[in-house]
């Protein structure tokens, strides 16, 4: 198993009045949840399931085989994250939103410049700045998907500008409802259309330094089938 058990968190679903865990990594869950391409082998902590996964109270097999149907704990999984809920404690919460934050800051610094000088911001300056501004941190939201919306508002505050690179892309039928939601949480999308054949073609905004990674992403989802073209740079 790739997932610490000092870093998971507990997955629970309830069916015929029983409570049902499992442990899980926190990101991975979620990103699973919101559709992405991921191993459930890569998101268990530890393949069994349990009535209280703290107390490593586990599930008979009996019981699992009739609440699910099979005792398969990666299928069993699988349900639980679709279904169920994922829990953070406080404690968990807070030291994922602050790793989160640094990530952010560390992105912004990386693609932004003060237009009054040119010189890029440091991250601490610009984490100053998202707590002045009081901006909300998703601890499980990708850090890269939160970036616009931590710009403009920090912008009241420091002189910031980013390059923004333009790209159209389309998207093959079978791949478009999985990319397209991707698409549309990490990007600007500035015109899109759906074609007869359930194609999806879009022109998207975003900051040149996160494109390469956008479009690894995108080319996993659709097997390398995507089309892009980058059609001009603005600032």
């Amino acid at each position: 198993m790739t997932v610490s058990l000092d870093d998971a968190v507990i997955a629970r679903i309830s069916k015929a009045g029983e409570k049902f865990e499992i442990l899980v990594d926190p990101v991975k869950a979620h990103d699973f949840r919101k559709g992405r391409d991921i191993k459930i082998g890569d998101i268990l902590a530890y393949p069994g399931v349990f009535h209280d996964a703290r107390k490593a109270d586990r599930v008979q097999d009996a019981v699992i085989q009739k609440i699910f149907g099979t005792t398969d704990a990666k299928k069993i999984a699988e349900k639980i994250l679709r279904e169920g809920e994922i829990q953070l404690t406080t404690d968990q919460r807070r030291k994922m939103a602050e790793d989160k934050k640094t990530q952010i800051a560390n992105m912004i610094a990386r693609n932004a410049v003060n237009p009054q000088t040119n010189a890029p911001h440091p991250p601490q300056r610009i984490t100053n700045a998202m707590s002045e501004a009081n901006v909300h941190v998703d601890p499980l939201e990708p850090a890269q998907d939160q970036v616009d919306r931590v710009v403009k508002a920090i912008k009241g505050l420091l002189p910031i500008k980013i390059e923004v690179v333009a790209i159209e892309l389309r998207i093959p039928a079978q791949y478009s409802g999985k990319a397209s939601s991707v698409i549309r949480s990490a990007t600007t999308v500035k015109r899109d259309s759906w074609g007869s054949d359930g194609s999806y073609s879009c022109l998207i905004e975003l900051p040149s330094g996160l494109a390469a990674e956008m479009l690894q992403r995108l080319n996993k989802i659709t097997e390398g089938r995507i089309e892009s073209k980058e059609i001009k740079q603005t600032s």
